[in-house]
């Protein structure tokens, strides 16, 4: 990991404890997923957004007061909009990407889940998504969320990891296998 990553992920890690800490005091930890999940949205649907939160022409006062405006049009809790605001007037802002991640990570393991990344060459349904958590949760012990993208290149079938477990049945990669045994034999 290079250290300019390290330094975004300490920071986000840190602020993540922070607000899950205060939530957990709250018994507001429902609220800070809908909060993470409103600016999750915001994050990967609003170009503005991204470059508020990324670009330095933006001074401290302006990042705060464009921060507080979202937060309250947003209608977030009061512990979120304080720690954006902090992180606005220390200039910490770029590292809220790293912050929703750790910060879903601390709440899924305070209600005992763990996220299973899932690329899939079409999109899955319900009771199919429903049946892969249940077969994950029987093998890992714990309840399993499903994050689901769509690859069409795999031709077929799934590529799946849970923490740093993999399991890829995909049909584009046991065709990648037969190539190189094939190229082994002759």
């Amino acid at each position: 990991m290079s250290e300019p990553a390290s330094i975004s992920t300490g920071i986000a890690a840190r602020y993540a404890t922070a607000v899950f800490e205060l939530a957990k005091e709250s018994k507001s930890i429902a609220k800070i997923e809908t909060d993470l999940s409103a600016l999750e949205s915001a994050m990967s649907e609003s170009a503005d957004f991204g470059s508020l939160i990324n670009s330095p022409i933006y001074t401290r006062d302006q990042q705060a007061a464009a921060i507080g405006a979202l937060a309250k049009a947003m209608k977030l809790s009061p512990t979120m909009t304080s720690t954006l605001n902090l992180m606005a007037s220390k200039r910490r802002l770029f590292v809220l990407p790293q912050l929703a991640k750790a910060l879903r990570g601390l709440i899924a393991d305070e209600k005992g889940e763990i996220t299973a990344e899932v690329v899939a060459a079409k999109s899955l349904t319900k009771a199919q998504q429903d049946k892969l958590a249940k077969t994950l949760k029987a093998s890992v012990g714990k309840d399993v969320k499903i994050n689901l993208s769509v690859d069409e290149s795999l031709i077929g079938g799934l590529i799946v990891q849970v923490g740093s477990k993999m399991i890829d049945t995909s049909i584009r990669s046991k065709l990648g296998n037969l190539q190189n045994a094939m190229k082994e034999v002759g």
